[in-house]
């Protein structure tokens, strides 16, 4: 019977744990943790996420330390916004809501953030932490992936893994999270040939590309466990919306030994990882 890797149940374990620990911080007279999350324009999308990252942290007791800034905002400006948090004594992360705004150079920003308070996990220094297998911020989407296999007791050393899409987001990391956890890795993409192939050898499936329906029965391996971090909006026939991932679910369940329904798994534990990220930030200067 195909297990359900549910990522909202475990987020909610994560979180009441991050809750309990916090308190007991706040108890002893110390200040509670801060994430400052950063939103350029008006993305809907991007609103939504933000909201529901600050809804968390009120859930645990972190401050939250919210910029929302029109889309006209400059690169100087936003730089100066985030040489601000870097210095400010009551933030411990810092995260800046992706997409941007065309005319921002968003590579320049992500770099611009304290590598210490990069609760995202993205910037050069964490990402080379990763690769070497230093301690560190990790990306939250793959570390949350990571937190759901270990939950459920799921082995993967010795396994074959196969990650398909390879942004510095989600694919690089994720692939690189894998093999520090002695999988064998294979990093799949727009231009890998015969993609099915590939995906049909993996015991562990992880898609992370943004097109709806990608994975479908014949492109997993029976008894495999498939991990889908694609969130993709479709219109139903009634012209409705519905959230769904790159695995086509009700093809690929009766298939596989566990999979993560969309939504209700990956995306809840990358929320939870960037609150733990904030308290691990936290922790450090505290102790600094």
């Amino acid at each position: 019977m195909t297990e359900l890797l549910d990522g909202k149940a475990l987020a909610g374990q994560v979180q009441a744990d991050l809750s309990r620990q916090i308190h007991a911080y706040t108890t002893q007279g110390h200040r509670p943790p801060g994430l400052a999350v950063v939103m350029v324009g008006d993305n809907p999308a991007s609103a939504a996420y933000v909201r529901n990252k600050e809804r968390a942290c009120e859930r645990v007791g972190i401050t939250s330390f919210g910029r929302h800034l029109p889309s006209q905002t400059s690169q100087a400006e936003l730089l100066q916004l985030i040489q601000g948090l870097n210095d400010h004594p009551a933030v411990d992360g810092i995260l800046v809501q992706l997409p941007l705004p065309t005319h921002l150079d968003a590579v320049a920003i992500l770099n611009a953030i304290d590598p210490d308070k990069d609760v995202d996990g993205l910037h050069p220094l964490n990402l080379g932490r990763l690769v070497r297998g230093e301690p560190g911020l990790r990306s939250c989407t793959p570390a949350g992936v990571m937190r759901l296999l270990a939950a459920h007791d799921l082995v993967l050393e010795g396994a074959r893994a196969v990650v398909v899409g390879r942004s510095i987001l989600v694919g690089k990391p994720m692939a690189l999270m894998l093999l520090a956890a002695n999988a064998t890795v294979t990093v799949a993409h727009g231009r890998t040939l015969d993609l099915f192939a590939l995906t049909r050898q993996a015991d562990i499936l992880v898609t992370a590309v943004g097109q709806p329906g990608l994975i479908t029965d014949g492109a997993v391996k029976p008894g495999s466990v498939v991990v889908d971090v694609g969130i993709n909006r479709v219109q139903r026939p009634d012209g409705s919306g519905q959230l769904v991932g790159d695995v086509d679910f009700d093809q690929v369940a009766p298939l596989a030994g566990a999979i993560t329904p969309v939504p209700g798994g990956v995306g809840p534990m990358t929320v939870a990882m960037l609150l733990e990220n904030t308290l691990l930030s936290y922790r450090q200067r505290l102790s600094g």
